[in-house]
């Protein structure tokens, strides 16, 4: 990880390699942590979702440049960045909190749910409330977001300080188990989210490389 300042050359590296790129000046910085740099080599571009990274990867122009994710985005501009391997780069990340009682996951997903509108979570996110065939705890609160908010999702169910769950899971592979369940969804509610994280489409991304700021 290496740290690059607002609105000069970026200088770091990641293993043996060496880093150099100019990032732009940014409005509200803080609103980037998550999400990834571009690095094209005549140019760097701020602000791609993971969804959007899959998306350059994948178009010939684009498929050797580098990425990096934004662990930290500081108000004085400073940036805090990753090298990341883009075929690594999963869309989705969750975290399942499992309750033994039927009743006390309900009251778990009101909970959340209730919390969620009183502070809005750092992204859009998928809320719901679950029974899952064979599994042990069965009963289970499912809060599905962007892996780009990872940290970002971890560190507001702290602030709100959420209890839910007897046991609490998350991570690509639980993700995984859990879309190839046999599950029974109860009731599902939207998170909203102070950053939208909606990716745009193939086209959108691929007609904007030309700007430094993508959103």
């Amino acid at each position: 990880m290496f740290r690059c300042l607002r609105g000069r050359r970026c200088r770091g590296r990641v293993g043996s390699a060496a880093i150099r790129m100019n990032l732009p000046k940014l409005e509200n910085p803080s609103r980037y942590t998550g999400l990834f740099v571009v690095d094209f080599g005549d140019q760097a571009a701020v602000g791609y979702t993971a969804a959007e990274v899959a998306v350059l990867m994948e178009a010939d122009a684009y498929r050797h440049a580098k990425v990096y994710k934004i662990h930290r985005a500081l108000a004085d501009g400073t940036m805090e960045l990753a090298g990341i391997a883009p075929e690594q780069l999963p869309t989705e990340d969750a975290l399942f909190f499992s309750r033994v009682d039927a009743s006390r996951a309900r009251a778990d997903f009101e909970t959340l749910k209730g919390s969620a509108e009183r502070e809005p979570a750092p992204v859009q996110a998928k809320l719901n409330l679950v029974r899952i065939e064979a599994a042990e705890p069965p009963h289970v609160v499912a809060l599905i977001y962007p892996a780009e908010f990872d940290d970002a999702m971890a560190h507001w169910l702290s602030s709100i300080d959420y209890q839910g769950g007897d046991e609490v899971e998350g991570g690509i592979r639980a993700l995984d188990r859990y879309y190839q369940s046999r599950r029974v969804i109860l009731e599902q509610h939207p998170l909203r989210g102070t950053f939208d994280g909606v990716s745009r489409s193939a086209e959108e991304v691929l007609a904007s490389t030309h700007l430094a700021v993508q959103r």
